[in-house]
């Protein structure tokens, strides 16, 4: 089979308890994570055949991370070698890419060096099917945008599916171009865009109800989605799916999640999904990614991917690390008991 070749940047993440006792216990968690590595870790752990794409430089840490990779059963062969360090950031524990706490340390990355024409994109997606890229890669800098969108007409003039996930890293866009700027550019070679309704806006310039907050029931929410997906389809002819993503915060510390697949001209709503509590945030949206690819790949009905892909993500907001470590099992079930209590 075919595999699936996820790229974008890897990152150690630091994780230090909150209020400084990670100074008193002189420890600090370390996991080996970035977006399109999540959902890579997933895809193997769920049968899919894959590959990883990045740069990392030519040291021992990068040596031990790519025995990682492949250790996760991720196909190693997409990573290409130069530069001086790896990227990573600091979040304490609990919080989630948007939280103010986040602190990257990724300037001057091996990542961060790639250009158009430094790659040779033809073996990168040797044995490729489908390619998933991430909006976290184009924000790093101007030329790593253009790389970036080197990459994805290569895949798109070879007939491979590309999908994007329109993560917003607003600290990351600080080298003058807005992101609608620069994400149409790549999105209109992709098949398969997955986000939320603020991220269309602010990525690609799809309008938003500012106001939608004050009504803030789920009727408006699926209006909007709907909305939000046709005027992708329209912008982007080549796309054919799009999924949205909803998740609130409930009080005290719970939260409530559900998700939507567009296709064809229909809109499929996920089940509403609540916890009381969430073990760790980071990852969630990337396992959704990963169940999205899952189920196209294997080309299950559109209620059943969306289903399966939001099982996932809620699943792994009870999982401490970057990345899932769910097996299809645990997540068919965890929707078996959802339908048995709805």
């Amino acid at each position: 089979m075919t595999k699936v070749c996820c790229f974008g940047e890897l990152l150690l993440r630091f994780s230090p308890v909150a209020n400084g006792e990670w100074i008193r216990q002189t420890s600090m968690p370390v996991f080996v994570g970035g977006a399109e590595l999540n959902v890579a870790t997933a895809l193997a752990n769920w049968g899919v055949p894959v590959k990883y794409s990045t740069v990392l430089p030519e040291n021992s840490l990068a040596d031990d991370i790519i025995g990682y990779v492949a250790h996760k059963g991720i196909d190693p062969s997409g990573i290409v070698r130069f530069g001086q360090r790896v990227g990573s950031y600091y979040l304490p524990q609990g919080s989630d890419l948007k939280n103010a706490g986040v602190i990257y340390d990724r300037a001057h990355s091996s990542f961060s060096e790639l250009a158009v024409g430094k790659v040779d994109w033809d073996t990168v997606l040797q044995d490729t099917s489908w390619l998933h890229v991430s909006a976290i890669s184009p924000a790093l800098s101007a030329d790593v945008a253009a790389a970036c969108q080197e990459l994805v007409a290569v895949a798109s003039a070879k007939g491979v599916t590309v999908s994007i996930d329109l993560n917003h890293r607003a600290r990351l866009w600080q080298y003058g171009k807005a992101p609608s700027d620069i994400m149409p550019g790549i999105v209109e070679h992709c098949d398969v865009v997955m986000g939320n309704i603020w991220a269309a806006n602010a990525l690609l310039g799809i309008p938003v109800d500012e106001h939608i907050h004050t009504r803030g029931q789920q009727a408006d929410y699926l209006d909007h989605a709907l909305a939000t997906s046709e005027a992708i389809q329209n912008r982007f002819p080549r796309c054919k799916v799009v999924a949205n993503t909803f998740r609130f915060d409930t009080l005290p510390t719970g939260l409530r999640y559900y998700t939507t697949l567009y296709t064809e001209g229909q809109q499929y709503v996920s089940t509403e999904l609540l916890t009381d509590s969430v073990v760790d945030r980071v990852g969630s949206g990337d396992c959704f990614m990963a169940g999205l690819i899952y189920g196209l790949y294997n080309q299950h009905s559109p209620q059943a991917v969306v289903d399966f892909a939001a099982a996932a993500a809620f699943g792994k907001l009870q999982e401490l690390g970057d990345a899932t470590g769910q097996t299809v099992a645990d997540i068919t079930n965890s929707l078996m008991f959802v339908v048995r209590g709805s």
